[in-house]
């Protein structure tokens, strides 16, 4: 969590304002450890994340969503499963990273000041919880039949009940 905090911090130098939302997912992760295969896991999480952020999204009037998505650089975003990931929201989805390589992203961090905090060691739920042979191509229809046996509005709402709002602005970081 603090780690996210001072990557929004560093952020928030490029633009006047920044919110973010923390959102435990640890909880939500285990029910989905105990309920749905191995391989199937992190295409679950990430669907459920995609979920939860679009519910968030709608509140704050936002228009789509964006997240650091680079094709192929972990089992989650291959193309199969990104596509399958991203029908969990209607909302347009920007990646502005998908065709950079991770030595082309890793530029661009130490150039915006983020690698040092970037590559800090960190004890996420997703490492925590990831699978040794995740599917990398996760059919929509499996998903479904997947998520069959998850509560998932019970999971959105745990996730919108107990995020945290963060405020960051220029002023407040001391620029």
């Amino acid at each position: 969590e603090e780690k996210v905090r001072d990557l929004a911090t560093l952020l928030t130098r490029y633009q006047l304002y920044s919110r973010l939302h923390l959102v435990p997912f640890g909880d939500i992760q285990s029910q989905i450890v105990v309920n749905a295969p191995a391989p199937l896991r992190i295409v679950l999480y990430r669907r459920m994340m995609l979920r939860i952020a679009t519910a968030i999204a709608q509140h704050e009037d936002a228009w789509g969503l964006v997240t650091g998505d680079s094709l192929g650089q972990v089992a989650s975003q291959t193309p199969d499963n990104m596509a399958t990931i991203s029908q969990a929201t209607t909302m347009p989805i920007l990646r502005p990273l998908i065709g950079m390589d991770k030595e082309e992203i890793t530029r661009e961090a130490k150039a915006i000041g983020s690698f040092d905090t970037s590559i800090e060691p960190d004890q996420d739920c997703c490492t925590l919880f990831v699978p040794k042979h995740p599917n990398t191509r996760c059919s929509l229809p499996i998903i479904l039949k997947a998520e069959s046996q998850l509560d998932i509005p019970s999971f959105i709402q745990q996730g919108l009940d107990h995020q945290e709002l963060v405020e960051f602005s220029q002023d407040t970081i001391g620029m």
